[in-house]
């Protein structure tokens, strides 16, 4: 079953930025979306969401309707010196279910409680935004995303500027998060070998070469295929049971 899909779909601003392309997210799938920086990633997740209008093609909800979506953007637009506190935060996800002018309720603040508690954050609902690091910034988008109870759950470079343990933490706890609530994932990042890991579907997407191409992960992580969208030589290993992927130094032949 799908959730979205685009069928000839011309993304882009004034002009566009990728040919005519077709793209599905399944019930149940993860998509990882790759490419280099400038690539068009963020406007391919933003087309697909119906946040930025088509310039041709359509958008097809199969289901009759646009799935719940949780979304994790890539920078949050929330201005740190608001006097919000992260239980203010959370209970943001819960607008799409009651109306932007509808008072919270007690079931939305026990809800947005109970998404800081599945995040592993739930001592810092009454603390204020400014006061937490980023990696805890990071989990409450995550559970403000969680508390729209969504049935997609969209994550744009969530890992930006973590190191790796924190990168590998989150993306466990995001496929525990999947699991545990039967969610369909998309997640544009720039770690390959997180995705290799973590994804049943990839689309790699770059601008300047024209190129879009999706597929299973397990095709789509090739060294042929991500050195022509890297422009450099890509090696793929398997390393204690793990995909690795290392971008070399030479130019792709």
């Amino acid at each position: 079953m799908e959730l979205i899909r685009l069928e000839g779909a011309v993304i882009g601003y004034k002009t566009p930025l990728l040919p005519p392309l077709d793209l599905a997210v399944r019930a149940g799938a993860t998509l990882g979306v790759l490419g280099p920086n400038g690539a068009g990633k963020t406007a391919l997740l933003k087309s697909l969401l119906g946040l930025l209008p088509l310039m041709g093609g359509r958008r097809v909800c199969p289901q009759g309707r646009a799935p719940r979506v949780g979304y994790v953007p890539q920078r949050d637009r929330l201005d740190m010196s608001w006097p919000l506190t992260v239980l203010d935060v959370v209970l943001m996800g819960r607008v799409c279910m009651i109306g932007p002018i509808r008072r919270y309720t007690a079931r939305d603040r026990s809800a947005a409680r109970v998404a800081l508690q599945e995040i592993g954050v739930g001592d810092l609902a009454d603390r204020p935004l400014y006061a937490l690091s980023g990696g805890q910034h990071q989990k409450v988008l995550i559970a403000r995303a969680i508390a729209a109870e969504p049935e997609l759950l969209v994550l744009d470079e969530p890992t930006s500027a973590m190191d790796p343990a924190a990168e590998r933490m989150l993306l466990e706890l995001v496929a525990r998060l999947k699991q545990a609530h039967n969610l369909s994932v998309v997640l544009v990042t720039h770690q390959l070998t997180a995705v290799a890991g973590f994804a049943t579907d990839v689309a790699l997407v770059d601008r300047e070469r024209r190129l879009f191409q999706v597929g299973p992960a397990h095709e789509m992580i090739d060294p042929q295929r991500l050195g022509q969208l890297y422009g450099r030589e890509v090696r793929v290993a398997q390393v204690g049971g793990q995909t690795a992927v290392v971008i070399g130094d030479g130019a792709a032949k």
